[in-house]
């Protein structure tokens, strides 16, 4: 497999560099961090100016139709720089929902929207005690004369408190772990009855657990077929999961990179520590963590638009698995070859042990992608 960028790939991963090295620098990314809502108006802004809200979206709707490969450089740069805008959690999640489930009156109203940055979404999935099972939803959604009152708990919604609009999961029929009787609705975030309890996640993202107590949603805010959301939920997952995978690949490459910096300029009794060869053969090891990252990110990323369900199961549990020892192997040498200073606040490599440690956990951990991998035969 070629691994290398085409042309406009390399020169989209070009500019996403040039702008973080400039405007998102680590200084920057705490200010944004220390702000009301977490997340910068004016980074989104400049995104959307760039075109990289609308990679993935029809050219009907303003986007440029791309698949999953034209997003990696962007998901690898968001990586590199810790980016924290809900960029996965609108483009990679919410928008695809409505790209792939939607009527054709949605996907006009809301496409050009999320392509211009005018409209940010989160998707609340998460319940306790479902772990990372999609099919157990206790949310409930009880059909009316003029469409639906959704009664239930999400938690842990990544970016909840920073976007404009939910898609939500909810029953309509059937028990609560049943395949069947799902079904998705898109609803503003202040709607009437719908709380949230924000929060900041370990790696400082903001998150919100929400509750909805007789909320009244139109019967044209149902996203795709009633009851029968489950395949487009594992459909969309998987694609997240596979830019997820490309964030990752970023970051290790960033911790790596600052690590041999380290190594190289640290000096103890009057030479380079990076000098040392038991220090060297750890930083081979994690360099040969990145390159089977990467090698696994792009499979995932190619087969999740191409390939059939079971195939695209089995690569995508395939690369999670492969990028969770990854993340766990890169992150935890990064800071213990940083000695002490490794774990400061004030240094970009701890944020990224942090974010790394949640990649692992997020969409699935390695032994759910073991089961399920295995499930795939």
């Amino acid at each position: 497999m070629n691994f290398d960028y085409s042309e406009e790939q390399q020169l989209l991963a070009n500019s996403v560099k040039q702008f973080i090295a400039k405007d998102y620098t680590f200084d920057a990314r705490k200010e944004i961090l220390d702000s009301a809502g977490g997340y910068s108006d004016r980074v989104w802004s400049t995104f959307a100016e760039m075109g990289l809200l609308g990679l993935p979206f029809a050219s009907e709707y303003g986007g440029f139709g791309g698949n999953a490969v034209d997003l990696m450089p962007m998901m690898e740069a968001i990586g590199e720089g810790l980016i924290v805008e809900p960029y996965l959690a609108t483009v990679g999640l919410g928008g695809q929902f409505i790209a792939r489930g939607g009527t054709a009156a949605q996907k006009k109203a809301l496409l050009p929207a999320i392509v211009e940055g005018k409209l940010k979404l989160a998707f609340a999935q998460n319940e306790r005690n479902a772990r990372y099972d999609l099919s157990h939803i206790t949310t409930r959604a009880q059909k009316t004369e003029s469409g639906y009152i959704l009664e239930g708990e999400k938690c842990v919604v990544i970016h909840g408190p920073c976007v404009d609009k939910l898609v939500v999961s909810a029953r309509t029929a059937g028990k609560d772990t049943a395949s069947r009787g799902i079904s998705l609705f898109l609803l503003d975030r202040n709607t009437p009855g719908v709380s949230l309890k924000t929060y900041r996640t370990v790696d400082n993202l903001r998150a919100a657990d929400i509750r909805f107590s007789g909320v009244n949603v139109p019967a044209d805010a149902l996203v795709g077929k009633e009851g029968k959301a489950l395949p487009l939920i594992e459909e969309v997952i998987d694609y997240a999961t596979a830019l997820l995978c490309c964030e990752a690949v970023g970051a290790i490459k960033f911790a790596n990179e600052a690590t041999l910096e380290y190594l190289k300029t640290r000096k103890q009794f009057g030479v380079p520590i990076g000098s040392f060869q038991a220090l060297q053969h750890r930083m081979v090891d994690m360099m040969i963590s990145y390159e089977q990252a990467k090698s696994m990110a792009s499979l995932a990323c190619v087969k999740v638009d191409s390939a059939d369900v079971t195939e695209r199961k089995r690569v995508i549990s395939a690369a999670k698995v492969k990028i969770a020892d990854a993340c766990r192997h890169v992150s935890q040498e990064s800071v213990q070859l940083h000695g002490g200073m490794g774990m400061t606040e004030e240094l970009k490599v701890s944020h990224t042990f942090r974010r790394l440690t949640t990649i692992v956990q997020t969409f699935g951990d390695a032994d759910h992608h073991l089961e399920r991998f295995a499930a795939c035969d």
